[in-house]
């Protein structure tokens, strides 16, 4: 067993997180690889965002199919070990693993980092064949073909982030074609690829200009049905680890539904949504709902991109953050990250990285947890104008409503009117959504805010749901040439309020004041007009 070849460390990589409470079996997409085996086109390339199980995924393949030592049996229990092939193809192979993410020691150049990975497969190759007597100065792909011609053994490639390499400070343009040379020499047509799996965030294909390493069928989330439910959590799913975690765990914290806001809202090519598993598991073992999502170089590229394209996205952003849906047109993503210059190209990316998701030709932000991203985005870019403006606005806004300060709030939407923003001709409802929306931002560091929520006779604008269950409720309605006293009637019409009460026969739940919010705007004077009122004080 090496660095390389035939590895126990994916093995005992997977090992452990069988071993974890909220493990969820995929395992029978094993048996969907097999056919692969026989198949000329054997090279298949599994596309998806960050945190969407990618590695856990690749540690199974090896794990299953390469040689081992171990004899604990770890897979006699799933899935797979109800299939016809299973012991047909259990640790019956010789894998090569490689997770390109890993750098040798004080790695400050790109010769550095192939050299640990051409001379370790290599290495590893001579000790298990040392009767060959392979030189050390041999290329891994002539090494593989001699080993290939006086045996006819075969090699199955399991290859983790193989996109890692385009975002390495000390890679050069010149030395990513490099690469890429590097990985057709290894793969493209060579008698002794068995079988040839690799994943990463980026589409493969689309970083080759030519026919390097056009033998890869490609599997992304947006585009492709095949493999969709093996990668992410489905509801299903995540119904089973939330009754192990109400279980198992001493005063459970947050409800089903609460998962779900915080982190649902992918989407898959089938219109499967799908969780991010990361966040979930983390969720569940913590005990509390937060903000799991971590940053990194790629993302914060991707911000900066919206950052210098602010015309292009500005107003998607204050539609997007207010809950709304945009139409975009969203492509594969085939540019180097520095060329993304176009909405387009913004948006395909942000896909791809999982920070937006689309569905039937639309964007969206896809849960609470991406909201708070996108939440801070707003609050300390000043280049996006108006929208930066406005949303520095919104603690005075959360504020002034607090305290029945109508007048103060009147002027942060006349603010907000004289900022000239596109958005604010309130051709509808929606466009005053979601610049009201922007005007309470901040109100998200302490309020679960909620859209077009479920309340009492009907659907309510907006529902403030107070973290901390003794502070204000908040309900607001908006109108657009009619008046704030009308949205209030509305408001205790539709008995609203009854969100904030409880089950009936139980205590409130929220025991706070709940404010009803009437906001108001005329085509004809162009002004808005507000009124707040006590519904009840429990």
């Amino acid at each position: 067993m090496g660095l390389f070849l035939n590895s126990n460390a994916p093995y005992e990589g997977y090992r452990e997180i069988l071993r974890d409470t909220y493990f969820v079996d995929k395992s029978y997409f094993l048996n969907e690889l097999i056919p692969y085996f026989e198949k000329r086109n054997r090279y298949c390339c599994i596309t998806r965002p960050r945190r969407f199980g990618k590695t856990v995924m690749a540690n199974m393949v090896r794990a299953f199919f390469g040689k081992t030592d171990r004899k604990d049996g770890i897979f006699d229990a799933l899935e797979i070990a109800k299939t016809q092939d299973y012991r047909t193809h259990l640790n019956r192979h010789d894998v090569i693993y490689i997770d390109f993410s890993k750098t040798p020691k004080n790695c400050k150049s790109y010769e550095q980092y192939i050299a640990r990975i051409q001379d370790g497969i290599v290495k590893d190759l001579s000790e298990a064949y040392a009767d060959f007597h392979l030189s050390e100065d041999e290329s891994v792909w002539d090494a593989l073909q001699i080993i290939y011609e006086k045996t006819e053994n075969k090699f199955l490639f399991v290859m983790d982030e193989w996109d890692a390499v385009f975002h390495m400070p000390f890679v050069t343009a010149e030395e990513q074609r490099e690469y890429l040379l590097f990985l057709k020499n290894m793969l493209k047509d060579q008698p002794y690829v068995e079988f040839a799996y690799m994943t990463g965030i980026l589409p493969i294909a689309k970083y080759s200009g030519g026919s390097e390493l056009n033998m890869f069928v490609e599997y992304d989330m947006v585009t492709s049905e095949k493999f969709s439910e093996y990668f992410g959590f489905s509801d299903d799913e995540v119904d089973r680890i939330y009754k192990i975690y109400q279980k198992e765990t001493t005063g459970p914290k947050f409800s089903r539904d609460e998962l779900r806001i915080w982190y649902d809202g992918y989407y898959t090519a089938k219109g499967i949504r799908l969780y991010n598993p990361r966040s979930v598991v983390l969720a569940l073992t913590d005990n509390q709902l937060r903000n799991y999502w971590t940053s990194s170089g790629p993302y914060d590229e991707l911000f900066y991109y919206i950052r210098n394209n602010v015309k292009d996205v500005r107003d998607d952003l204050a539609l997007m953050v207010s809950g709304e849906r945009v139409a975009a047109k969203t492509g594969e993503f085939s540019a180097i990250s520095m060329e993304i210059n176009s909405r387009e190209q913004i948006y395909s990316a942000m896909v791809v990285y999982g920070i937006i998701t689309s569905e039937n030709g639309e964007v969206s932000i896809p849960n609470r947890e991406l909201m708070d991203r996108f939440n801070e985005l707003l609050l300390s870019k000043e280049s996006l104008g108006y929208v930066y403006s406005l949303a520095r606005k919104s603690e005075q806004m959360l504020q002034a409503t607090l305290s029945g300060n109508t007048k103060v709030m009147e002027e942060i939407l006349e603010f907000a009117h004289n900022t000239e923003a596109p958005i604010l001709s309130y051709n509808n409802e929606t466009e005053l959504s979601a610049m009201v929306n922007l005007c309470y931002l901040s109100a998200r560091n302490n309020y679960r805010v909620e859209r077009e929520d479920k309340a009492g006779k009907g659907f309510v604008d907006f529902i403030f749901y107070p973290e901390r269950k003794n502070e204000d409720c908040i309900i607001l309605e908006l109108k657009v040439d009619s008046t704030p006293e009308k949205a209030i009637a509305q408001i205790k019409e539709k008995n609203y309020a009854l969100c904030f009460k409880g089950k009936l026969g139980e205590s409130p739940e929220y025991t706070g004041r709940i404010l009803a919010v009437g906001i108001s705007y005329s085509k004809a004077s162009k002004a808005h007009s507000c009124k707040i009122e006590v519904l009840n004080n429990f």
